[in-house]
This record gives C-alpha cells, structure tokens and sequence, in this order.
C-alpha cells in the first residue's frame, strides 16, 4: 500500500511541477530581494565571475571576492563599487586547496560575516585529450572543477541550515550533462559538481531545510577565453554563448530560485533526448 501511495505521489507531483513549468513559460517568476546579502563568488578575477560579481553588486549586494589572481580581484572589486555594492571584500585563495578554502572562509566569517549566496564559479580546462592530459592537470582540474565545490559548502552552508536562509549556487556545464569528445577530464568533473550540487539540494528538502534554495547552472561553451578555438558544429542551434548574457541568466535564474538553468534553451531539448 505504502508503495503504491508513495508511486502515486511521484506521479501526481511530476504534473504539477511540470505544469508549473509551463506556465513559468509564459507568465515570469516573483523575484526576490537579495539587498544586504553577503554574496561569495569564487574565480571572480575575469570572465563571468566578475559580470555576475557587478550584476550582484547592482542589488545591493555585499559582496565577498575570491580568486588566485589578485590584480584581477582588484580590478572586479573596482567595477563592483562603481555598480553600486554596499561592501566589496577579496581575497586570495586557491580553490583546489582544501585546507586554503577553511582558512580563508573563517577569515571571511570573522570580517564580512556569514555568508548566503555561494556562487561556486571557480574552474579550469586542460584542453588536451584523455591520454596526453597529465596526471597533474587532471588532479588539479577535478579539485577545482568538483572537489572545491565539497570544502566550501562544508564552509558555508552550517550558517544557512541553521538560518534556514541561503542559496548555493553551482556553475557547471553543459559538459556535465551530455559528454564531449576531447574533455574526458573537464566532463567528469562537471559530472561530478551537477550530481553533487543536485544531491546536497534534495538532501536539504528532504531535512525540512527548504529556504536553501539551490541553482545549478549547465551552459553551453561561453566566449570567456576559456575555450579559445572551439567552434559549434550547429551555430544557430547550438551558438557559442555571449558572457553578459550567461552573467544575467544567471541572476535572474538565483533570483526567482530557479533549480536548473540550460543555456541556450536547445540544451534542454538535447538533455531530454539523451535520457
């Protein structure tokens, strides 16, 4: 009996959140107000890090900086300001260091306070095949790309489980959801930050922890530098992505507590016919 009233709860909510969906398509989300959060964005030092750091810095935000290149934090936190951040705080930090994270997450718990937005955007790409990637590079990209995602939330999400109040944030990849040829390495460890950002969010739901909101991000290659030379074999279908687009999305998608965005919309098609 148990069962057959748990599988017909599975199915009824399936409707409604698939209804609810729909009508989200046409009819916008309720945004909510973020003014006086104390925002952590890693790999803020370029690229989307630092769009989404002055997107965040637009609302009022406080904001907390991290990255391995300080000149580059710098220059983010001078941008920041000028968008109008309450407070901008950086710091210097190596993700893919473990004890590194907890150091400096107690120095910011200690200066800035608890923090309850966690962007984890921090990553690397070795751009070489399976077999001539070296082991160094591949270690060092499942630290950045996955491991760091474990040590910050170790860090940071105490304060929002007992305040009930926070939202984490992952940026991933369209690579970690359908596999690519050339980026065995990249695709694992964006496997491995989709499945356990999506773990730790059904973990809080089923805890009663449900003002955690989480938000994870799958787009597809983004014209950062970071991807230097890739071109899309279907560019109408599938474009290589604008970063000031991606930065607002992204917002927007934190914003109205959106769980996944896929960027472009097509990746949601692709997804679909992979399962």
């Amino acid at each position: 009996m148990n069962f057959i009233l748990e599988t017909l709860q599975v199915l009824l909510m399936s409707i409604w959140y698939n209804l609810e969906s729909f009508v989200h398509l046409f009819v916008p989300r309720k945004r909510k107000n973020i003014e006086g959060e104390v925002v952590l964005i890693s790999g803020a030092g370029s690229g989307i890090g630092r769009l989404m750091a002055q997107e965040f810095a637009a609302l009022n935000t406080v904001l907390v900086l991290w990255d391995i290149n300080q000149e580059g934090m710098k220059e983010t936190a001078r941008l920041a300001k000028e968008s109008g951040a309450s407070r901008v705080h950086y710091y210097v930090c190596d993700c893919s260091n473990k004890n590194e994270v907890y150091r400096v997450a107690d120095q910011v718990k200690r200066e800035v306070g608890d923090v309850s937005i966690l962007v984890n955007n921090a990553g690397i790409v070795t751009g070489k095949k399976f077999m001539e990637a070296p082991d160094s590079l591949i270690e060092k990209t499942m630290e950045v790309n996955t491991m760091a995602h474990f040590w910050t939330y170790k860090a940071f999400l105490p304060a929002m489980i007992a305040n009930n109040h926070g939202h984490l944030v992952s940026i991933a990849s369209s690579a970690g959801l359908i596999s690519c040829n050339g980026l065995a390495d990249y695709c694992a460890s964006k496997f491995g930050a989709v499945g356990f950002a999506e773990s730790v969010g059904l973990e809080l739901l089923a805890t009663g922890k449900d003002g955690v909101k989480t938000t994870i991000v799958c787009p597809y290659f983004i014209n950062t530098g970071m991807f230097d030379g890739c071109q899309s074999k279907w560019p109408t279908v599938l474009p290589i992505l604008d970063p000031n687009y991606v930065a607002k999305k992204i917002i927007t998608a934190v914003l109205t507590d959106q769980v996944f965005l896929l960027l472009p919309r097509t990746m949601y098609l692709f997804a679909a016919l992979k399962t």
